[in-house]
């Protein structure tokens, strides 16, 4: 698995909404840079978008930062790097769709009149091997998803998550 960063920065302008700055990291394996975590992702990105769209952090009056795989604050976390702080961060989990609805949010935000620069990030940092279930305490979201592809076409003795995705591409 890979992880990366992607920030945009959204400015409302006579009524509409563009994206005026984007950075991007590179693609890793995990563990391929041990120096390397979510912090230094975010500010790799956030630092390369902001000198790309001629912004100061300072002039970010709110974020929103998406990702799965990691605790209720990250966002607040990966932001603290580059001193991004005493802003609202809001943090967006939304599995395959995390990032574009951080930037949805951002672009709301700033239609909205909240906000005039919003940063939309997106980072991930993942574990080898195949995506499994985090929570065995409670419901799996993912039951109902499971239960009607083992009544169309049974369970394979594979990961879940392929035959899954498989299974919603042919319905």
């Amino acid at each position: 698995r890979s992880f990366a960063g992607l920030l945009f920065c959204c400015v409302h302008t006579m009524g509409r909404v563009f994206v005026c700055g984007v950075g991007m990291t590179n693609f890793e394996k995990p563990g391929r840079r041990a120096d390397f975590d979510y912090p230094e992702i975010a500010r790799e990105a956030v630092t390369a978008a902001l000198k790309d769209a001629g912004v100061g952090f300072e002039q970010v009056q709110q974020a929103c930062v998406g990702y799965v795989y990691g605790d209720s604050t990250c966002g607040q976390r990966a932001l603290y790097e580059i001193g991004m702080t005493g802003i609202p961060v809001y943090n967006v989990n939304n599995n395959c769709a995390t990032g574009s609805t951080a930037l949805f949010l951002a672009k709301q935000l700033v239609e909205g009149g909240q906000a005039d620069c919003v940063l939309a990030l997106g980072f991930e940092k993942m574990q080898r091997g195949s995506l499994s279930s985090t929570f065995n305490d409670r419901t799996n979201p993912m039951d109902k998803h499971v239960e009607v592809m083992m009544e169309t076409r049974g369970l394979e003795a594979v990961p879940v998550t392929p035959q899954v995705r498989s299974l919603s591409l042919s319905l």
